[in-house]
């Protein structure tokens, strides 16, 4: 994900090889040239982090799940206290890991080319394809709103804002701090409203702040035996939390979409929410990583999709709630239920599969090299390449 070899004469650490991010930027230090261009399953030379895209992979899964259980989960505490351990964790590993990766990012024309074509190109096609499908599949005539998110896309709205607020996060002194203040300040104002889910952006704030002050020895404290150890004992306390919270905790607080009063709490359970969400999901996310195969897998390969796979899925997800397959009442006991499971996971793995990611790449990483002008910049690198060959 990152260039792991440090400059001549320097004696920094070195930083991960070089990759894409789960989000469809590319990661800091990657220069975006023809090579870089090119699908990175096809770029040879340099190495992608198997922990990363191993992680990514595992948490794009537990998303799908967590989507598929929504319409099961009421009739069942048990699915339920595992749908709020898994909501507590899940994206703000997503996120953390986004903004690990965004460490480097700047003002520079490629990279801001990058965040167009990558995160705001794709937010508008989804966000009018989803209401679209949905009145193709029930009929209805939903409209079309770029201002209010539709399900999935918030993230795609939350990470071109964030990013575009990194090089802010790296000049402040305490960056975690402040964005924590600003959650919580966010968690008592409801006049914020549902544009652009502001209420997201601001509450998820503090865990792409926390990957950005974050560094590869991070990672590597929590992938130690014993905190893998330590990490069943507090899943499983977490499940039993989660259980005995089920009837006495509105899993609103889970979605971090809503201030405290329009959840129906009192102002001040904004800020103790946030500080007390936080901490356990830090936790739980570190126990998540813990678990995070640091060699190649299987589905290694599939990290590189997890962008296909979050936008995809819910199609599918939608399509079976429109069209009444959670209705079957079998699906509502404990066989349905694994197979729903099971159902979810695998199209997510297949949404990540390369044969998917060409398809639809002209949505998720269009080039529209028409809509840019080029960069003094690029062109003088372009211009010196050849010279750099004969002198060679």
């Amino acid at each position: 994900m990152f260039d792991a070899a440090s400059s001549p004469g320097q004696n920094r650490r070195p930083l991960p090889p070089a990759q894409s991010p789960a989000d469809g930027v590319p990661g800091p230090r990657t220069p975006l040239s023809a090579q870089e261009r090119r699908p990175a399953q096809d770029r040879p030379g340099r190495e992608r982090d198997a922990f990363f895209d191993n992680a990514k992979y595992l948490a794009i899964v537990l998303v799908a799940m967590g989507h598929s259980w929504e319409p099961l989960k009421d009739d069942s505490r048990i699915l339920e206290a595992a749908y709020s351990v898994v909501y507590s964790f899940h994206m703000p590993a997503f996120i953390i890991i986004s903004g690990f990766f965004s460490r480097s990012f700047d003002m520079r024309p490629d990279r801001l080319k990058r965040l167009i074509t990558g995160v705001a190109v794709p937010y508008i096609l989804f966000e009018t394809a989803y209401p679209l499908f949905k009145n193709l599949v029930t009929g209805s005539h939903d409209d079309i709103s770029l201002l209010d998110p539709w399900y999935l896309t918030w993230f795609l709205v939350a990470l071109f804002v964030w990013r575009l607020t990194t090089p802010v996060w790296k000049l402040v002194r305490r960056p975690l701090p402040l964005a924590l203040g600003i959650a919580m300040l966010a968690t008592v104002s409801p006049n914020i409203g549902d544009d652009l889910d502001l209420q997201r952006v601001l509450q998820f704030l503090p865990y792409f702040v926390l990957g950005l002050c974050m560094k590869p020895e991070h990672f590597h404290l929590v992938r130690r035996r014993w905190v893998r150890i330590a990490s069943v004992p507090v899943f499983a306390a977490a499940l039993v939390a989660g259980w005995w919270a089920v009837p006495r905790m509105n899993t609103g607080w889970f979605y971090h979409r809503d201030s405290a009063q329009e959840l129906g709490a009192p102002w001040w359970c904004g800020p103790v929410m946030t500080l007390a969400l936080m901490g356990c999901s830090l936790v739980l996310t570190a126990g998540f990583f813990a678990w995070v195969p640091r060699r190649r897998m299987w589905f290694t390969a599939l990290g590189a999709g997890t962008l296909y796979g979050y936008l995809l899925h819910g199609f599918l997800v939608k399509l079976a709630d429109y069209r009444g397959w959670y209705e079957h009442s079998w699906l509502h006991h404990p066989p349905g239920e694994i197979l729903v499971t099971a159902l979810a996971a695998a199209a997510v793995t297949v949404l990540c599969t390369r044969p998917v990611q060409r398809v639809f790449r002209f949505a998720m990483d269009p080039k529209l090299k028409w809509a840019f002008r080029q960069d003094a910049a690029e062109l003088a690198r372009e211009r010196q390449k050849p010279r750099e060959k004969v002198s060679a």
